[in-house]
């Protein structure tokens, strides 16, 4: 059934930025000149699929499709931490990562990706986000990180070096990898990173490295525009 939300949420978030003079196309890596603004139907968050920052059950999950060796992706990871830091107490909003990476010009960001999968294995999402984390800020982006670095950052982490580098080594993540990245060429992304605000069943693309004033005005515009709270719920590890 088709939620009474897809027109007005997508209007609500668009007149937010015009209004608020900070809509802007963002900046992204891409391959082949830009993102596809059309239409989106994005997976739902899924537990034991996706690692997830914030309440699993808030109004607003903000989905990224992202690359470990993005530039902007790198600076939009900044930014969305301090939007999790902002709404995290509320349970209102919430951060699912995936992965879309560019392998034709970041040809490390499949393997960073599996890293960070195996670092999700081992210690959840809080070892998931804080290995995406520790990779950003290592690497120079535009794939520049020495791959020897990742065992280091999972150390820094505290994770089991040794079932990490198994883990990296068998090459156990890397079909979900490579699924995440046609899930969100199906969609339509072209570049990274791109980022689907989510209401229920309906949703709106926000595109590039949307800046922190941006992403608080489409968030904020969304919540005011629902009645009723989220469901209560334990925030994951932040």
């Amino acid at each position: 059934m088709k939620s009474q939300y897809v027109l007005p949420i997508t209007i609500v978030v668009a007149g937010a930025l015009i209004a608020g003079a900070v809509f802007l196309a963002g900046k992204s890596s891409t391959p082949d000149g830009g993102n596809n603004g059309g239409d989106v139907k994005v997976r739902a968050y899924t537990p034991g699929v996706d690692y997830i920052l914030g309440n699993p059950n808030a109004k607003v999950i903000v989905i990224e499709y992202s690359d470990l060796e993005c530039p902007y992706c790198k600076t939009f990871n900044t930014t969305m931490n301090q939007i999790i830091q902002y709404y995290g107490s509320s349970g209102n909003v919430a951060w699912v990562y995936r992965h879309f990476p560019l392998a034709s010009i970041h040809s490390k960001a499949p393997k960073e990706a599996e890293a960070a999968e195996c670092a999700g294995k081992q210690g959840g999402n809080a070892a998931f986000f804080k290995f995406v984390d520790g990779v950003y800020e290592v690497t120079p982006g535009s794939n520049g990180l020495d791959l020897a670095q990742l065992p280091v950052i999972a150390k820094s982490i505290g994770l089991d070096v040794a079932a990490f580098n198994q883990c990296l080594n068998s090459g156990e993540f890397s079909k979900k990898v490579a699924d995440s990245y046609t899930e969100a060429i199906a969609l339509g992304a072209q570049g990274t990173p791109y980022t689907v605000i989510m209401v229920g069943e309906d949703s709106v693309v926000l595109s590039g490295a949307q800046p922190y004033d941006s992403m608080r005005a489409a968030i904020d515009s969304v919540l005011g525009s629902l009645e009723t709270p989220a469901s209560p719920a334990t925030p994951t590890a932040q």
